[in-house]
């Protein structure tokens, strides 16, 4: 992660209006917090203005309760909405996935590592077959088998894990299962999701060994957030790279694992460092 451990977010929206860049910039310079970073985006067609500012306070007793009552009576005459992450915030987090473990493998790596501040608590599959990476990680691991009869109660034994584990992001992490309207409602906005983005779209199995009869000249991956139609909710992320008539169907498959990994990662460190906002059914992404 590039961000300092001493440096704190102060996110924020609003109407489009004179001064919203001001009365952050105004109120962290009276406040003796030195800005380190500051992005902004301002939606001409919604009139919504949207700012992310990453700031390190130079009093060495910040009051963090202080420091929010006291911007809420500024932020309120532009009817702004805002949030303030500490530095050392670790997002609790269930992990879902099926057989392949890839993008697991490479999200505990970067928890081992520290590179994602994040805490697992759980990692939920509807097969065993990843049991002993967990493991060897000392994290829960729960297998719930799912058959179309059985769907409704395997979901209500996911969501028992993620709220008794006080989850507040659900990483699908090639968690091959279409998740109920029920439980993408209850996931809005907190659950991100990693598939391949191939053109032309090829669905169904093997898409990589369709992709290669068609001669594709690209593979890719997209991470975004989950909704009720499939594989189409707000993006977040998404990675690309070129491959040629040289690549065979398993080389597009390792290339395509290789993308899937990094674009979740990214996907999974904008949202923990608070740089998306859900905006009209899309996303602002301010990108490191």
């Amino acid at each position: 992660m590039s961000r300092s451990a001493a440096t704190w977010i102060l996110t924020a929206q609003c109407p489009s209006r004179l001064g919203t860049v001001d009365v952050v910039t105004r109120f962290l310079k009276e406040s003796r917090c030195y800005i380190t970073e500051q992005q902004s985006f301002d939606d001409r067609h919604a009139e919504r203005f949207f700012i992310r500012t990453e700031f390190r306070p130079q009093d060495p007793d910040f009051d963090a309760q202080a420091f929010q009552a006291a911007f809420a009576s500024r932020a309120d005459e532009f009817e702004m909405a805002f949030e303030l992450t500490a530095p050392d915030e670790r997002t609790p987090v269930v992990i879902m996935v099926s057989k392949a473990d890839h993008c697991l493998n490479d999200l505990l790596y970067r928890y081992r590592t520290g590179q994602l501040p994040i805490d697992i608590r759980a990692v939920v599959s509807n097969h065993p077959d990843l049991q002993p990476l967990a493991d060897w990680h000392g994290l829960p691991y729960y297998h719930f088998p799912i058959t179309p009869e059985t769907k409704a109660d395997q979901e209500a034994r996911v969501w028992q894990v993620i709220e008794e584990s006080g989850a507040e992001l659900v990483i699908l992490a090639r968690y091959m299962q279409v998740l109920s309207s029920e439980m993408c409602e209850r996931l809005a906005g907190r659950a991100i999701n990693i598939h391949h983005s191939l053109l032309p779209g090829f669905k169904g199995a093997k898409p990589y060994h369709q992709a290669y009869e068609k001669g594709v000249k690209l593979v890719g991956a997209t991470a975004h957030y989950i909704n009720d139609d499939l594989d189409e909710g707000p993006i977040i992320t998404q990675g690309v790279e070129a491959v040629s008539h040289a690549d065979y169907p398993e080389d597009l498959v390792a290339k395509g694992r290789d993308i899937e990994c990094l674009t979740l990662a990214r996907a999974v460190g904008y949202h923990l460092e608070r740089r998306v906002f859900l905006h009209r059914g899309k996303t602002v992404v301010f990108a490191r």
